[in-house]
């Protein structure tokens, strides 16, 4: 191993370029890297990405210009779907509604083709089935920041390898898919309730002439003996 181009101490750059749900892990994944004996800094404008050993551009929504990618050794970006299948928009949401109880996430290094990059990292996050929204951010949110941290601890620099199979892309989604029908029981639609936002996307119905929305929140555990079916 080349030391120079992996060195122990190395300069990282922590890209996020929206403000949302992953600023505190993005916030606490900072803190660790410098708690590691590496230079750290959490970034917001592409324009003040620093020359250095490694970025990580996490919950990013713009596309990243190729004049700063190479102003790092290293860009790599996690996406939570087993790729190449999954590449796209909130892969965890339509495997959810896919049913999906283990949802594969996969670090990769920045392709000029989007999620197309080598896979350097793969992990799984599990899910029981009575999570929402925010408890799935949660879960994919800390798996991130731990692949990020064992990516940029290793000894050795990890080994990629290309995607094969065949891709899959999932589309963006908009209010419009937190859409119920009134005529079918929350139970047959509770995957859907469990990944709205209840700010940014809430599940709402057409009913009568108006539309209602609708807000899930959990309240706790049912004792046991109070469970039905």
């Amino acid at each position: 191993m080349n030391t120079d181009t992996w060195p122990v101490s190395k300069t990282v750059s922590v890209v996020v370029d929206t403000a949302g749900w992953f600023d505190p892990f993005a916030q606490r994944l900072v803190k660790d890297l410098i708690s590691s004996g590496h230079q750290a800094a959490l970034i917001r404008d592409y324009d003040d990405v620093p020359a250095g050993n490694v970025a990580f551009y996490l919950s990013c929504m713009r596309i990243t210009p190729l004049e700063i990618l190479a102003r790092n050794e290293r860009n790599l970006v996690v996406h939570a779907s087993d790729l190449p299948k999954g590449r796209g928009f909130s892969p965890i949401v339509w495997q959810v509604l896919e049913g999906a109880d283990e949802i594969p996430v996969t670090m990769i290094y920045m392709a000029e083709e989007v999620d197309a990059g080598e896979i350097v990292l793969q992990d799984t996050i599990y899910l029981e089935g009575h999570e929402l929204n925010d408890e799935m951010r949660d879960l994919l949110g800390n798996k991130i920041v731990e692949m990020c941290l064992d990516y940029t601890n290793s000894a050795d620099l990890p080994e990629s390898r290309p995607q094969s199979g065949e891709s899959s892309w999932y589309p963006r989604r908009r209010p419009n898919d937190s859409q119920l029908d009134p005529h079918q029981s929350l139970a047959a639609q509770f995957e859907l309730l469990r990944v709205v936002d209840n700010e940014r996307y809430p599940a709402f119905f057409d009913y009568r002439g108006f539309r209602y929305t609708l807000r899930i929140d959990k309240q706790g555990a049912i004792p046991t003996s109070e469970t039905k079916g």
